[in-house]
């Protein structure tokens, strides 16, 4: 039993000591502890990250994104060198993998340049702050509130409450839209018409008392009316409205301004006239002609 004991034991000290590259110095036991250690900091890194945010950032008056950025910074910094420090216990010998590390900086620019492309600009995005936690913002046909900053990708939520995992890179080459950069106030632009002969002053009296009357609407700047000029069967304006809570709901907030337009403009008997088609009969021949309703 003893000796069945005593090999047992030899066996697993051969499967340890086993020299996975002999050039280095890397055995299986030292790949396991490696192994362990790797562990060791990415939990004690996602810990001191945490520890970082919640006893050090939030005593301070740093807005939330800069709080997300520093915390994301010190991470991959803890991260760096704790993989640096695990290599060194082990005995992994750096310098010797020099060669392999240019080979693998080769393979990475041929065959990961997204990757490296989307980590770069993930250091661009935290470094200067173009998008922050929170922004509202439109990129590439995608429109949504940041809702997390990585170094690979952004995840944006939708109004829809979809998460759309944006590739970094898309922030630096495409053109971003952010409407809550800096101020978040943003001026609402609402187009409509109204038929000819419509009395001037009283739409504007009707259409900026509706605008005024959004519990959203901000009272300063006050809302403007543009005459935008003369169409085809309308007199085209245009209503611009100044809010700061509606830029995650723009939509929501134009319709709502829409509806009150219709109304009000119903209730004063101002016409919002529309394209139709008239059938004209002129001897046997029918005869198909467009004319606003304005127009009759």
């Amino acid at each position: 039993m003893g000796n069945l004991v005593q090999d047992i034991t030899l066996t697993i000290r051969k499967v340890l000591d086993y020299p996975l590259f002999p050039s280095n110095g890397i055995t299986v036991a030292s790949l396991l502890v490696l192994v362990v250690l790797f562990v060791i900091v990415i939990v004690g890194e996602r810990f001191l990250r945490r520890q970082f945010v919640t006893r050090l950032l939030k005593r301070t008056h740093l807005e939330p994104a800069m709080q997300f950025t520093l915390a994301r910074v010190a991470g991959y910094m803890i991260l760096g060198l704790g993989f640096y420090v695990s290599l060194q216990m082990v005995g992994v010998n750096l310098s010797s993998l020099a060669i392999l590390a240019g080979a693998v900086g080769v393979g990475l620019g041929f065959g990961l340049q997204n990757i490296i492309s989307n980590f770069i600009s993930g250091l661009i995005i935290l470094a200067e702050r173009p998008i922050a936690i929170g922004d509202r913002i439109e990129v590439g046909g995608v429109m949504g509130q940041v809702r997390e900053i990585s170094l690979r990708s952004t995840t944006v939520i939708t109004n829809d409450n979809i998460a759309i995992i944006v590739p970094n890179a898309d922030f630096i080459t495409h053109r971003v839209t952010n409407w809550s950069y800096g101020d978040p106030k943003v001026r609402f632009r609402v187009p409509f018409g109204v038929a000819y002969g419509t009395d001037l002053d009283k739409l504007k009296r009707i259409v900026l008392g509706v605008a005024a009357g959004h519990p959203h609407t901000l009272k300063e700047p006050l809302p403007e009316l543009f005459f935008n000029g003369f169409g085809d069967s309308a007199l085209n304006f245009e209503l611009a409205v100044w809010g700061n809570d509606m830029t995650l709901r723009p939509k929501q907030y134009i319709s709502d301004l829409y509806f009150g337009l219709e109304k009000a403009l119903r209730e004063a008997e101002i016409e919002i006239p529309f394209p139709q088609r008239e059938v004209r009969f002129r001897g046997d021949t029918p005869v198909l002609a467009l004319s606003p309703l304005s127009e009759k």
